[in-house]
């Protein structure tokens, strides 16, 4: 299989300009605005940042995972909805964690 090639040049240009947009972004909360307090309808929208993060990180883990060759499997389905339920009944990251976690390597290790 060929491994696509791309050019130093543009490899560089792309790693400044997203190292510099990654800059940009934080500076605009932190740098401008960091001292001065904000309105709350924005504050109230921030608290959900984190609750649309982690669900958008670990989807494609759950659905397209690489241990699978992208196949959907059993395992990761189960400790997804796990995670799920442990986390809405007893509103505890952790205990959702470790709940998801163990559920996954029970069935991993049940199945094989």
């Amino acid at each position: 299989m060929n491994d696509p090639v791309i050019a130093k040049g543009t490899l560089w240009t792309v790693i400044i300009l997203l190292g510099l947009g990654s800059f940009g972004l934080r500076f605009v909360f932190l740098g401008l605005i960091g001292n001065r307090p904000m309105p709350d309808w924005v504050m109230r929208h921030l608290r959900y940042t984190a609750v649309a993060v982690l669900p958008g990180l670990v989807a494609p883990l759950v659905v397209w995972p690489t241990a699978t060759d992208g196949v959907l499997d059993i395992p990761r389905l189960a400790a997804a909805l796990t995670t799920l339920a442990v986390g809405y009944t007893t509103k505890n990251v952790l205990a959702a964690i470790f709940g998801g976690a163990a559920m996954l390597y029970l069935l991993l290790w049940a199945l094989g």
